[in-house]
């Protein structure tokens, strides 16, 4: 057991430079892959909506079930195999571009099993915390991957607006797949034991999926900040589909000054970061997941109102503020989540989690490519932050904001049942 900061836990260290690598990575990534199919392959709004789909559509597919498969196996080899699979994909499209055969839909069909292995990386990585920290130390520990996270907003989309302009969009992928190698190669030095899988060979896939989910809605708290995720998503999941196009096509951005932009809000969530353990202790963690968010989300209400001059620095400080709230939020549900559930449930509690808040990703995409077309691209931001602004209501509403304080150890094996 080590004493003072995680960064003196030599197998957390090395979890956390392989999170930075990947998270830079996928940051590239979020930037590149949009720039590559908007701007490289001149893709349509609803083109962009499937893209968006495509993305996080194995949330929706095998979010359950891989819950269970990740309880049974070893967590650290199920994240390297994951790691290996997006390095292989990702690396086929600056292969295909030049070979001059790189078309949209194999950029679809390689984001969609990229989200395949991402499901089991997500699922097996909040599974995996727990047991090599200790439950204790999972707020620091949330909140140092959460700053990793944040700062890869920020470098990432400058570095990939950069590098488009220099070397194009689909040679900029390149990073993307060597961010996941390197996180491979740094889960491969982790030394720590992992305690072996408590599961039933013989039980049967539906009824320990429904014992995930069973799980996951009958704790009110937990069940109304599934509730916000999975609403802000969807409509974040709509945004996504449309933001880049709404900044290179309505505004008239170049890619450098889109990567920028991007990385404003970025900073806003390092801050959320580097705040989120002060202020939890502060104001209780209850309230840092209803309370923080209320007052920080509107700050996506000024970004349809970009354009050239003062009103860009507008947006940019929306989008800085409403992520410092997001990143806050995100520190203080995702710990509440891993300290009250059993460590036999984690696999299936984190995959129930994710399926419905990032099952919804998908239809919000193609919620988002729709809008675009009907709507027009600004017409549809205004649907997508509005919709976001407004998830804030389900932990508003709930008991959560009659407490301060949340448990702070895991439910019984009989609780939970």
């Amino acid at each position: 057991m080590h004493r003072g900061s995680l960064f003196r836990h030599a197998d957390f260290r090395k979890l956390w430079a392989g999170d930075a690598a990947s998270q830079l990575g996928t940051a590239v990534g979020y930037t590149a892959v949009p720039l590559l199919a908007a701007v490289t392959l001149a893709a349509t709004p609803f083109e962009m909506g499937l893209l968006t789909a495509a993305e996080t559509l194995a949330f929706l597919l095998i979010g359950l079930p891989a819950g269970v498969w990740v309880d049974r196996l070893s967590r650290r080899r199920v994240m390297l195999t994951a790691d290996f699979a997006r390095f292989g994909l990702l690396f086929s499209v600056p292969l295909a571009w030049w070979a001059g055969v790189l078309t949209l839909v194999q950029l679809l069909v390689v984001m969609l099993f990229v989200g395949v292995a991402t499901v089991f990386f997500d699922v097996a990585y909040q599974s995996y915390l727990p047991s090599l920290v200790g439950r204790e130390h999972l707020l620091e520990g949330n909140a140092k991957l959460q700053a990793v996270q944040s700062t890869a907003q920020i470098a990432g989309p400058s570095a990939a607006g950069v590098l488009v302009q220099l070397v194009t969009a689909a040679n900029t992928v390149l990073v993307t797949s060597l961010g996941y190698l390197t996180s491979a190669l740094f889960l491969l030095r982790i030394r720590a034991v992992e305690p072996e899988p408590e599961h039933d060979r013989h039980a049967r896939l539906l009824p320990q999926m429904a014992e995930g989910l069973r799980f996951v809605f009958s704790d009110k708290p937990l069940r109304a900040t599934v509730g916000t995720t999975a609403t802000a998503n969807l409509f974040g999941g709509a945004f996504t589909a449309v933001y880049v196009l709404f900044l290179t096509r309505t505004v008239g951005l170049p890619p450098a000054v889109v990567g920028v932009l991007l990385a404003v809000g970025g900073a806003g969530g390092i801050l959320g970061a580097l705040c989120s353990g002060a202020l939890t202790r502060r104001i209780g963690q209850a309230r840092s997941i209803w309370l923080v968010p209320l007052c920080t989300l509107p700050g996506h209400l000024v970004l349809p109102l970009a354009a050239p001059g003062w009103r860009l620095v507008l947006a940019g400080f929306g989008a800085a503020l409403g992520w410092f709230g997001i990143i806050v939020y995100n520190v203080a549900s995702v710990s509440y989540r891993q300290v009250i559930c059993p460590d036999r449930l984690l696999g299936r509690m984190n995959a129930s989690v994710r399926f419905v808040v990032w099952g919804v990703i998908p239809l919000g995409g193609l919620l988002g490519g729709g809008l675009g077309e009907g709507l027009g691209l600004r017409g549809a931001m205004w649907v997508a932050v509005i919709g976001e602004a407004a998830a804030v209501l389900w932990v508003v509403c709930s008991p959560l904001r009659r407490m301060r304080d949340l448990p702070t150890e895991a439910k019984s094996d009989s609780a939970a049942a």
